[in-house]
């Protein structure tokens, strides 16, 4: 039990956040390059939601 949760806290909480913001600055910089309004916007999504997902997804896994 403890290996499944301490995975869980280190995969939502240091490798997805990275992963999803470099994945959101492609997204930004693309858009802004060829712009296309979509892509920023898709791109600043996903950044917020990178930034924000650890607060979320880790009190329901740890039992807060």
């Amino acid at each position: 039990m403890t290996n499944a949760l301490a995975s869980a806290y280190l995969i939502f909480s240091h490798i997805l956040p990275p992963i999803m913001g470099f994945f959101a600055v492609l997204l930004i910089a693309s858009g802004i390059m060829d712009k296309k309004k979509e892509y920023t916007f898709l791109g600043v999504g996903l950044f917020f939601v990178a930034g924000i997902l650890p607060f979320v997804i880790l009190p329901f896994i740890l039992g807060f």
